[in-house]
């Protein structure tokens, strides 16, 4: 132990080196220690400043209509569906000449609509897939079985 002090300089030496060497290693490479220290941080200052967002308990006006228009969507576009049957049968001519129109509608336009309309609906899809229940699997058959045997052996006596 002696010889290694005597070697390097002694025990300060011998920390001014380690740390010159962490120096040059962090050059090339990150501190995953002060990573995850700055990530943490952020994730914290995140939330507190999202808490503060919601921190009321009851919506105000302007509030409750946007969820109201948030929840429209689904149910227009199925009714929405459903009257152009009804129309169709209503009155066949003028829904021929609304179809006609439509058929003026440039393709670029369409595509617009059908990716809106995909990236709504796979966003749901994908929120509910995200956090859907772990599924509860059934008892096993022997499981059932004992148990029927156990009442039965219970109701006899």
């Amino acid at each position: 132990m002696g010889l290694i002090d005597r070697v390097i300089g002694g025990s300060a030496a011998a920390t001014a080196l380690g740390n010159a060497a962490v120096g040059v290693a962090e050059v090339f490479t990150a501190n995953a220690t002060k990573q995850m220290e700055a990530s943490q941080a952020a994730y914290i200052a995140a939330l507190d400043e999202h808490g503060t967002e919601f921190q009321y308990l009851r919506p105000g006006r302007f509030d409750r209509f946007v969820n109201g228009l948030n929840r429209m969507p689904r149910p227009m576009l199925a009714l929405g569906t459903l009257s152009l049957f009804i129309y169709a049968m209503a009155d066949p001519v003028g829904f021929a000449d609304r179809m006609v129109g439509l058929a003026y509608v440039p393709e670029p336009l369409w595509w617009l609509l059908g990716a809106i309309v995909s990236f709504y609906f796979g966003a749901r899809e994908a929120y509910y897939f995200r956090n859907r229940a772990a599924p509860v699997s059934p008892p096993l058959p022997q499981d059932e079985n004992l148990a029927l045997r156990e009442w039965r052996g219970a109701g006899s006596s």
